[in-house]
């Protein structure tokens, strides 16, 4: 879970126990994680998050306990190479930088719990003197080593609570989608299926279709009991803003409804574009498990595309370039 530093630190402030947060704010080359990985390390040893393991995080860890003791924070800059972590393979030949913060407590409860439960969107970041603090006027002003924008997380409908949804949607949870089901069977679309934080909506289809169209980037997963059903989702969700559509079937089922689509003009070329049936990777798969994996991988994989392509629809943290550290 993205949130999960961001967690283990809000508890650690209101138990008033030391910790020190590390941030990768730089990677330049091959590396075990990418620019924004966090990792909070306590003076016991135990470690919430990663900065991408092995030697590399044992070091940091190293070094974060030291700070701990100071109080001081600081800064690491480690070269992947031959000669750092041959005995763990890890030769990635890049190069991490980062910052080791001793006094993250410091912005107190407020500030780390508006950041884990991400109504909105955030900017903080560390400035030059290692303080934290919310990131107010320009961004781009000097002053600060490292910066990122904080978003609520990305939106998944499912159409249907059968056993395809009962398997993605608490494996989309912990991927960071908020998800909510819809189905007009309650005997399914209820938490003895369902984890708490997966949101249930069920009525009648016609109802359920005038559901008011998600805030923010989303995407939309359809897997009711039959073909009629999903091509009646189908029908009212093209037009919604969903970003990219899945639809669980087979290609021949796919043409099918697609071409009576085009034909009763119910939805343009454009739209259609958005849906892909068969949804999932092509891992293989033929357990609702697996099915399930290859559905979120593809999640997965558009969402990182679509984060790329379009700065204001970004994922749980999107690290701007570090400033001189």
């Amino acid at each position: 879970m993205k949130g999960e530093v961001f967690r283990a630190l809000l508890e650690a402030v209101r138990r008033d126990e030391p910790v020190a947060l590390g941030i990768i704010s730089g990677v330049k080359g091959s590396s075990p994680q990418k620019l924004g990985a966090k990792a909070l390390f306590f003076s016991d040893g135990r470690i919430e998050g990663t900065l991408g393991g092995g030697c590399l995080e044992a070091e940091i860890q190293r070094r974060a306990i030291q700070s701990l003791r100071s109080g001081e924070p600081a800064t690491f800059d480690l070269l992947l190479d031959h000669d750092f972590g041959w005995d763990d393979g890890l030769i990635c030949g890049g190069k991490v930088e980062g910052l080791i913060l001793p006094l993250a407590q410091e912005p107190g409860e407020n500030f780390w719990s508006e950041l884990l439960e991400r109504k909105r969107a955030i900017q903080w970041g560390v400035r030059d003197d290692f303080s934290i603090s919310l990131v107010s006027g320009d961004a781009s002003e000097a002053g600060w080593r490292y910066q990122e924008t904080v978003t609520p997380p990305w939106t998944l409908w499912i159409a249907g609570a059968g056993h395809i949804a009962q398997a993605v949607a608490p494996l989309a949870g912990q991927l960071d989608f908020q998800v909510t089901v819809f189905d007009d069977r309650p005997a399914l679309a209820n938490y003895q299926f369902f984890p708490p934080k997966i949101s249930l909506v069920t009525d009648v289809w016609a109802n359920l279709l005038k559901a008011t169209p998600p805030d923010g980037p989303a995407f939309g997963l359809i897997v009711t009991r039959g073909h009629r059903h999903d091509a009646l989702v189908l029908k009212d969700w093209i037009h919604k803003p969903f970003l990219f559509l899945g639809m669980i079937g087979s290609r021949r089922k796919a043409r099918t409804i697609l071409e009576h689509f085009i034909q009763e003009k119910i939805a343009t070329e454009s739209e259609l574009r958005r849906v892909v049936c068969p949804v999932g990777i092509d891992i293989d798969s033929t357990s609702v498990m697996e099915i399930a994996v290859s559905i979120m991988a593809q999640f997965i994989q558009k969402r990182a595309q679509f984060s790329r392509s379009d700065s204001s629809a970004s994922s749980l943290c999107a690290p701007a370039a570090a400033h001189g550290s």
